[in-house]
């Protein structure tokens, strides 16, 4: 408490600091100046990155809390500055990510009559936000940072906007005074234990004879690993992961069978077909993951552990629904279980791994000749982190092949955008990632197209002194597009093929070192290079021109209709 008068400016930083923030990305302007100005005195305890574009500073918080489990701050100004962040902000929602985004706007006596660089933010965000604010006075900055802190971190996580008003900002304040929130009567972040669906539950499991878990994110969210584990071993059960999920459990378990969905593994996307129980833990059975709803798991009893209830029957019905958070609820239904056994239902799984190595794998990570690809640039990167890294990705193939073949070893390992699927997600996130977890080596996959849409953020690297080592995989086309016109559109390529400029010449302009290469000898020689230079580093891989991702599955097919390439 401070009985000295201070600016709403000062009250939001101090809020910030309460609430144990230590960095802030972000971008001045007009409308935010005082919050940049009173910044000036707090440079020993908040740390702003200065990002190239408000939508790159977005992506970076998105980043900085997916791998430290804190809130993730933006600092940007009124108009086009906060428009900027809309697709981040979307990006956060639907990917469960809590960030605070914090926009200058013009003085309230100015809100509606088409001031320069005024926009409606809060009738913009809301829709893709879990609460936006409007702050017109300096008396209310505490309160609004306390509940955007409480709303954005607490139940499932997800992205809030404050909208900071000048007049808001210059105000004074007689007395400052910051209280956490840590009730909102409006807003039951964790929903009642229900102890009979608890029972319910543990019995189904305890009688099945083929049962598959799914993990997703929210067993990240909720630092529910350990549950998971004891869960899964106590009563023997399969596992499989989204892709938000990976890095919950460690690649090399034995009861992890790979990756859902799309691109996933052919073992547990059959077998989710094969399963008498399918238990959901903490995600939303997505498209990409159900395929074709109509035929999704019919034969199975399906068990929904969410923290959300909307995410419950909003796709697959459930047979028993387990609201809570996953850290409670899976020690609750464990603590009911008898131990199994399921040790033939395991080896059904086999076959399909055997088959999906001989078919897919060996191919793509150990070509005997020809062109690099996408996949064994990942694999052989992973191995030379000892599989211990940070994985960030952009989106597109060079996705797909990042979360198929990296592994990992530790949790909060995997920094990618999963339902909105934004291309130009990756360098930004990395920065981020980086600065949320500076003792881990961060590795970016990226492609051509992907890295152009944000490659501007590469000066935030050189400012900052950011250590994210890049991997481009370039293959001169929009890949994942050029992927679907080969498959579903006679080969059209519309529009799909890049012309490139010199990457590595790019990144030395920002001071960052680089090296291109095309040829497999040159491959272990070049990431060693890149793993032992001190600070950022661009790797540019020129691979396989026409690649392919497989397995798949085509959109709206049944999950068990998988695209092998053969």
């Amino acid at each position: 408490m401070s009985e000295k008068k201070i600016t709403g400016s000062e009250a939001l930083l101090r809020s910030l600091i309460e609430e144990g923030v230590d960095t802030i990305f972000g971008y001045p302007g007009g409308q935010i100046i005082p919050v940049f100005d009173a910044l000036y005195d707090f440079k020993k305890t908040l740390r702003h990155i200065l990002v190239r574009h408000e939508q790159g500073a977005t992506h970076a918080a998105q980043g900085y809390a997916r791998v430290s489990g804190k809130v993730g701050v933006v600092l940007v100004t009124s108009g086009p500055g906060a428009t900027n962040t809309v697709t981040g902000i979307a990006d956060a929602m639907i990917d469960s990510t809590p960030i605070v985004v914090i926009a200058g706007q013009v003085p309230t006596s100015m809100l509606g009559s088409d001031a320069f660089q005024e926009a409606d933010v809060v009738g913009i965000t809301q829709p893709v936000s879990k609460w936006a604010y409007q702050i017109r006075r300096a008396e209310d900055v505490a309160w609004a940072v306390a509940r955007a802190f409480y709303i954005a971190a607490n139940g499932r996580p997800g992205p809030v906007v404050l909208d900071f008003a000048k007049d808001a900002q210059v105000g004074s304040l007689e007395k400052f005074e910051y209280r956490k929130t840590a009730f909102i009567r409006s807003y039951q972040p964790v929903p009642s234990l229900n102890r009979k669906d608890v029972e319910a539950a543990a019995s189904i499991i305890n009688d099945a004879q083929k049962p598959l878990a799914l993990v997703g994110q929210g067993v990240i969210l909720s630092g529910a690993e350990n549950e998971l584990k004891k869960f899964l071993e106590k009563a023997d059960i399969p596992a499989a992961t989204t892709m938000l999920g990976l890095s919950a459990m460690p690649s090399d378990d034995p009861l992890n069978t790979g990756l859902l969905g799309m691109h996933g593994n052919i073992s547990p996307n059959m077998k989710t077909d094969e399963c008498d129980v399918l238990i959901a833990i903490g995600m939303r059975f997505d498209d990409r993951v159900t395929g074709d709803l109509k035929t999704y798991a019919r034969q199975a009893k399906v068990i929904h552990f969410d923290i959300d209830r909307a995410e419950i029957n909003k796709n697959v019905p459930a047979t028993v629904k387990v609201l809570g958070d996953a850290k409670v609820t899976l020690a609750e239904v464990t603590a009911l279980l008898r131990p199994g056994e399921h040790k033939a239902w395991r080896a059904t799984f086999t076959p399909c791994a055997e088959k999906e190595y001989q078919t897919v794998i060996r191919k793509e990570l150990f070509p005997p000749k020809g062109a690099l690809t996408m996949g064994e640039v990942v694999h052989r990167v992973s191995e030379a982190t000892d599989h211990d890294a940070v994985l960030v990705t952009d989106v597109g193939q060079n996705q797909m092949m990042g979360v198929r073949y990296f592994k990992f070893r530790r949790t909060r390992s995997v920094v990618t955008s999963g339902g909105l699927g934004t291309m130009g997600f990756g360098l930004p996130a990395a920065i981020g990632a980086k600065t949320g977890a500076p003792d881990r080596t961060v590795c970016l996959f990226t492609g051509d197209g992907g890295l152009q849409m944000t490659i501007q953020e590469m000066g935030t690297i050189m400012q900052s002194g950011i250590d994210v080592k890049i991997i481009l995989l370039n293959n001169h086309f929009l890949g994942m597009v050029r992927q679907w016109q080969e498959l579903f559109f006679n080969e059209r390529y519309s529009e799909t093929s890049m012309d490139n400029p010199d990457f590595v010449k790019i990144a030395e302009a920002y001071k960052i070192p680089g090296r291109s290469i095309s040829e497999r000898t040159a491959l272990d020689g070049a990431i060693a290079e890149m793993l032992n230079t001190k600070g950022a580093y661009l790797l540019e891989v020129i691979v396989e021109p026409k690649g392919m991702v497989y397995p798949m599955t085509p959109a709206g097919s049944r999950v068990t209709n998988i695209l092998t390439g053969e």
